[in-house]
């Protein structure tokens, strides 16, 4: 139990208990708890996270018990695009979390594959990612790899740490984004780190900042969607997006900042949101109901670790994301 002081009145709930919970508790786990309705302030549940507390509160607030670290392995079924000793590619859907993390302990890729490889993964990178040598965001669709052996981990991490800078790996994605980017094809090269105001999110940064990392996209506009209302400007376009670094939420982060973010994007694309209402009816109507980021990795290359020929796979754009293309131009 917490009681608000004179000098807390007007903060916000979620900030005033993790600064002052006796837990070591960060903010996103405090949020987490007021969404579960954990969380109340003199005996009722906050509307949000962003709730303002007075001075003589009394909030309360319940820590779920600790929750098992060892991943099990769970029969959920996984779209395999190609499989052998060394690793196994998997069209990753939308919606699922790649690794285990705390409020995702199960219902993951890795505890999918830990079913699948009948517990052949673990003690390859530890038990909390077994066999993972890269990752997509929860709710980005497409094409994974995961090592089944130590020997294909260690040369798939080099591999994807390298960046292609000395080898195949080629890694390709499709976003749906709003407007159009100024050329047809460019090149995107900023440093990335975190957000000053939004602790989960990555922005732009100077390069002297002390979380800065290098981060460079090539992209290439595939279709542009006319805005109905604008004749002969772009309402959205189809583009490709090739990496030649894996900085968390690149992709994201660099069409934001070209000013294209993604259709659907919580994150970054929020403040492009009204422009749903100036797409055609059937666009417009899938729309309402497209619930997260519009990207998929559609093409992953690299080096297999045995044999060292070059081998690539690719996996379709899914259904809610080619209905919302296809009705662009309806």
């Amino acid at each position: 139990m917490l009681l608000v002081p004179h000098e807390a009145a007007g903060k916000r709930v979620d900030k005033f208990i993790s600064s002052n919970a006796s837990d070591d508790i960060s903010r996103a786990r405090v949020q987490a708890l007021v969404r579960q309705g954990k969380v109340t302030i003199n005996g009722l549940v906050p509307k949000g996270t962003s709730a303002k507390i007075s001075a003589g509160d009394t909030i309360r607030f319940e820590m779920p018990p600790p929750e098992d670290a060892v991943p099990e392995p769970e029969d959920i079924p996984l779209d395999i695009l190609y499989e052998d000793d060394d690793f196994i590619v998997v069209n990753k859907r939308a919606g699922m979390v790649v690794h285990p993390a705390p409020g995702n302990w199960s219902g993951t890729l890795v505890n999918a594959l830990l079913h699948h490889c009948k517990g052949g993964l673990p003690g390859i990178a530890g038990v909390r990612r077994p066999g993972i040598v890269h990752r997509l965001d929860k709710e980005t669709s497409g094409v994974m790899v995961a090592a089944k052996s130590y020997r294909a981990h260690t040369d798939l991490q080099q591999q994807f740490a390298d960046h292609g800078r000395e080898g195949p790996l080629e890694r390709s994605y499709w976003a749906l984004v709003w407007g159009a980017p100024p050329r047809m094809k460019g090149t995107i090269e900023t440093h990335l780190g975190r957000h000053p105001k939004y602790r989960l999110r990555r922005a732009v940064v100077e390069p002297d900042a002390a979380d800065a990392k290098h981060a460079v996209t090539h992209y290439s506009v595939l279709q542009r969607f006319e805005d109905p209302q604008n004749a002969g400007e772009a309402l959205a376009s189809l583009v490709e997006c090739k990496l030649e670094t894996g900085r968390t939420h690149q992709i994201r982060v660099h069409m934001e900042h070209l000013g294209n973010p993604l259709l659907g994007d919580p994150e970054y694309g929020r403040s492009f949101a009204t422009r749903a209402v100036r797409l055609p009816e059937q666009a417009r109507q899938l729309y309402s109901s497209f619930n997260r980021q519009a990207l998929h990795a559609r093409t992953l290359g690299f080096r297999h670790p045995s044999t060292g020929e070059t081998v690539s796979f690719q996996a379709d754009v899914p259904h809610d994301m080619s209905d919302l293309i296809a009705a662009m131009t309806a």
